[in-house]
């Protein structure tokens, strides 16, 4: 599950308050640090917390709060929706996180996550609503799936380049592949490197 920036900031607080003193902040102590109006509010934030895997909570405990130990997840910002069909404009929204498992992380790297939006790589197992990994580069090998930019639209195509004219290929035999025309501003903004699904 995605959380928001706020939400992430809340469980900044208690992880680095937990590193520090060995032990969770109370209710009380995220109330006032972040100036909330009710404990309602506070319980808010960490049920959410909760539920995305973030922490774990024994309710009845006053410092009950952990962080979750069950694995070592990574936290990368998820940047809004990408078409996996035709073009469509990129939603840079910064505020949301999602957590990925480390093993789809090469050290070093930027990486960051977009929801697919639409049916044209499904051939490749890529489904509406999937959440894309990326990688962060401007360059890519011949038959690798990237977000291309064309004029300012993004879409997650595989990339070939053919007698220096760009075309991006979808993974739908219904579908048309993409020519980038050179007059048409085009560039890499990363690499596909892992998908994440949810059934629910």
């Amino acid at each position: 599950m995605a959380i928001t920036k706020k939400q992430k900031e809340v469980y900044d607080y208690i992880s680095n308050y937990s590193l520090e003193n060995g032990f969770a902040p109370t209710q009380k102590e995220i109330k006032e640090y972040f100036g909330l109006k009710s404990f309602g509010s506070v319980q808010r934030y960490l049920k959410y917390l909760v539920n995305a895997g973030y922490l774990e909570s024994d309710w009845n405990a006053r410092r009950g709060i952990k962080i979750t130990t069950s694995n070592n997840d990574s936290v990368i910002p998820l940047l809004g929706l990408i078409a996996a069909g035709n073009p469509i404009e990129a939603i840079n929204n910064p505020l949301n996180t999602i957590k990925v498992p480390p093993e789809l992380l090469k050290s070093g790297g930027a990486y960051y996550a977009l929801t697919i939006q639409g049916d044209s790589m499904i051939e490749e197992g890529i489904l509406d609503k999937d959440i894309a990994i990326i990688q962060h580069q401007e360059t890519a090998n011949q038959g690798q799936i990237v977000v291309g930019v064309i004029d300012g639209d993004a879409t997650l195509k595989t990339f070939y380049n053919k007698n220096n004219q760009v075309e991006l290929h979808p993974a739908n035999k219904q579908m048309s592949i993409i020519h980038v025309d050179k007059s048409q501003h085009f560039q890499i903004a990363g690499v596909l490197v892992g998908l994440i699904r949810s059934y629910l």
